[in-house]
């Protein structure tokens, strides 16, 4: 990349207080110009699409129809949520009183966090960038969005069309490596919301515990699919090596390895050699449904754990660094301490590991870190059930891979080693927003609160304790007909005490 296109990290001052005087103006408060802007990222998106897949093509090598449907499409799907819910979510949220503070009213606001910093990796190079954004928006704060240095022509893409799309006095997209990112990171930010590796991820969060800022870890981690004997091994096998060879197995949620049942293996390798042969033939290499490698020096670091494997490779292994070309591998009988299982592959590398049944399984995974994606395939809930009530993820797919992190109406996030927070749909407007606490207090119930004041009297005691306490917790559960009574108890009895305590104490 021509370093020129680099941020001057003497410009990241004015930026950001740029950025930060926008923001005290109100000029993201308004909630058409949140509408506006994110109209204008819709457009951002639509009006360059040819553009957009020329850049990843020439980053990634991405297939056209990998571009639609995992990036594109899905950030349209996600301005679409979020639009067409925004006007409810930003309304004050109203809850309940105690009967101490029936008269008065409270509320949760929904405000903006201020000015944040997004910083996107380079596998889904548009998408992670813009996605957060989108949210960013929609919660009403200024942002300062960096793409990742290893994918050029897209940062350089974006940053071409950030000024033309978005206000400049509110959006700013600023490029560069590791100096200018670390360079950021000595500013205060507001929130900071990050999506790439565990290890980068513990940078950015010493980083943001010095200014105590909030911050969004979206990480990744090993990702295992469990299949037992009693799925369909033909439909499991397709869904699982579509996963893999998927962005070339460059997915923070691509399924990381195979726990299968003994007695299942051999007919899974079978089917997953089938599957892959339908989808991509025999000629792989120059197959243009297939992407590469993002650079040498990745493809150095998976072909390495190939070599060290202890495994038997039964499908794949051929590879070719002057393409950035790895096949995709499957690798059977792998030992649960091999070099394959060390840590996340980030690659189109499968490896089997056999266990003899499913308790043995969900030992192996609770040995490691929670992950970020988790895949059972049965075709028993009872025993789906069992497994997800033993086994921590970030997220969930029951008998398919990838499909969870699409969907703009669930969070999508993970725990532990492979993240901190979640976004998508609601969960990201939440995410970059603040929820405020908000208590009102009318001066005409003063000699209802009247109790409170000293001189502290056994009376006053006893009315204040009934009014706090009068609400029993119910361990026990409660019929319709209870709840029906407890409610016009409730109202009976808060017009009642606040009449007493007004009156007591005139």
């Amino acid at each position: 990349m021509d370093d020129n296109r680099y941020t001057k990290i003497n410009e990241f001052p004015q930026i950001i207080q740029q950025l930060r005087t926008s923001f005290s103006e109100q000029l993201t408060k308004p909630i058409e110009y949140r509408k506006s802007q994110i109209h204008q990222l819709y457009k951002l998106v639509h009006e360059n699409e040819e553009p957009i897949i020329q850049a990843l093509v020439k980053d990634l090598s991405k297939p056209k129809s990998e571009i639609l449907t995992g990036e594109l499409f899905v950030i349209k799907q996600e301005i679409t949520e979020i639009v067409n819910n925004l006007d409810e979510w930003v309304k004050p949220e109203k809850v309940t009183l105690p009967l101490s503070l029936r008269m008065g009213t409270s509320y949760i606001r929904k405000e903006p966090k201020g000015t944040v910093l997004i910083i996107a990796p380079w596998n889904y190079p548009i998408l992670l960038a813009l996605s957060p954004l989108i949210g960013a928006i929609a919660a009403g704060c200024t942002v300062v969005c960096k793409p990742s240095e290893a994918v050029p022509h897209c940062a350089n893409l974006l940053g071409e069309l950030f000024p033309k799309y978005l206000d400049q006095n509110a959006y700013r997209l600023v490029q560069g490596g590791p100096a200018e990112m670390t360079k950021l990171l000595e500013h205060r930010f507001d929130h900071i919301f990050y999506t790439g590796s565990s290890t980068i991820g513990k940078v950015i969060m010493t980083a943001a515990a010095k200014h105590l800022t909030s911050v969004t870890l979206e990480l990744g981690g090993k990702s295992p699919a469990i299949v037992l004997k009693d799925t369909d091994i033909s439909i499991t096998a397709k869904r699982i090596i579509w996963a893999k060879i998927y962005n070339c197995g460059q997915t923070c949620i691509a399924p990381d390895y195979i726990i299968c049942e003994r007695s299942v293996q051999s007919a899974l390798i079978e089917a997953l050699t089938k599957a892959l042969s339908e989808m991509l033939g025999t000629e792989i290499q120059t197959n243009t449904s297939y992407a590469r490698i993002i650079n040498q020096r990745h493809f150095d670091r998976i072909q390495a754990l190939v070599k060290g494997t202890k495994g038997r490779i039964v499908v794949g292994g051929d590879t070719d660094r002057s393409d950035l070309y790895i096949a995709p591998t499957v690798v059977a009988d792998v030992p649960k301490g091999d070099t394959l299982m060390e840590s996340e592959i980030f690659g189109p590398i499968l490896p089997i590991l056999v266990v003899d049944n499913i308790d043995e399984a969900i030992e192996f995974v609770n040995s490691g870190e929670v992950p970020l994606a988790f895949y059972p395939f049965s075709s028993n809930n009872n025993t789906i059930e069992y497994i997800l009530d033993r086994v921590q993820s970030g997220g969930v797919c029951i008998n398919d891979c990838l499909m969870h992190g699409a969907v703009p109406t669930i969070p999508f996030g993970g725990k532990g080693n492979s993240g901190m927070g979640s976004y998508h749909g609601k969960k990201s407007f939440d995410t970059f927003s603040h929820e405020r606490s908000v208590l009102k207090t009318p001066f005409y119930i003063e000699k209802a609160l009247s109790v409170r004041y000293p001189p502290y009297t056994d009376s006053k005691m006893q009315l204040f304790k009934w009014m706090v306490l009068y609400k029993k917790p119910n361990f026990s559960s409660t019929s319709l007909l209870r709840r029906i009574f407890g409610s016009f108890f409730l109202a009976a009895s808060t017009v009642g005490v606040l009449a007493f305590a007004m009156f007591a104490f005139l």
